[in-house]
């Protein structure tokens, strides 16, 4: 399925991507009082980071995913999981069944939506008082290290922005009026990264490739040498996933 973002280039990078803090997927889950055999739908659902927590928790998920490389990497890495079905759909259009849901998740994909338009899709497939949830993590800029790699972006492209993916989002959602008060949660998270997996990762930012164009393999190469100066075969990474949930209203 063809959509503006295309993530075709960016698939096999996207695996070297570090994994949600679990602090912050068990507070999600509990907040959302969703149980072991509930319905859960994870849209754009890529290389199933979000996927394969909601599945080890016991949920059926239907995994929804518009890009044929990036669902191939999902369905191949929860193959020995029978409560995950993957299916071609975007944000705004999910092909899932009306209030079939009990929660409904965007782990890095809300952004690149309509979020209005994904936000009236995830009310129609919503049961009653189910959940809606929106989540990123957020490498800490003030690491030493993520400070250098900032000063790369900034000095390579002018007005280097983040864009959605670093706002917070309860205006967004409390617009729609679909839905209670939204609840915020965080979880922080060390990730122990192999360095040319940290490397490899920077080639999936679709962010970045949007704003760099002929620049992104430049940038990726510049990463390499500031990583590979530390001459370190681990990097450690701090992140905060940050999470924007609400139930829908009854």
């Amino acid at each position: 399925m063809k959509t503006e973002w295309d993530y075709t280039e960016l698939a096999q990078a996207y695996l070297k991507r570090p994994d949600y803090a679990q602090s912050a997927i068990d507070k999600m889950l509990a907040t959302a009082g969703v149980k072991s055999g509930d319905a859960a739908c994870d849209v754009g659902a890529g290389a199933a980071h979000l996927t394969l927590r909601l599945a080890e928790y016991g949920l059926n998920v239907c995994a929804v995913e518009p890009n044929d490389a990036m669902r191939e990497n999902g369905i191949k890495r929860t193959a020995d999981y029978q409560n995950v079905q993957w299916f071609e759909g975007v944000g705004e259009h999910t092909g899932m069944e009306s209030g079939k849901f009990d929660l409904v998740t965007f782990g890095s994909s809300f952004n690149v939506c309509d979020r209005q338009e994904a936000l009236q899709e995830s009310g129609r497939i919503l049961k009653s008082g189910g959940w809606f949830a929106c989540m990123w993590n957020h490498r800490d800029l003030n690491d030493p290290l993520q400070k250098e790699i900032e000063d790369v972006l900034k000095a390579q492209i002018e007005g280097y922005s983040y864009g959605t993916r670093r706002e917070d989002q309860t205006e967004v959602i409390n617009k729609s009026g679909l839905f209670r008060e939204v609840v915020y949660v965080e979880g922080t998270v060390l990730h122990d990264i192999p360095t040319e997996d940290f490397i490899e990762g920077w080639k999936s930012h679709g962010t970045l490739q949007r704003q760099s164009r002929d620049r992104f393999d430049l940038i990726n190469t510049e990463i390499q040498k500031i990583v590979e100066a530390k001459g370190e075969k681990i990097i450690r990474v701090p992140y905060t996933t940050r999470i924007w949930m609400a139930q829908v209203k009854a």
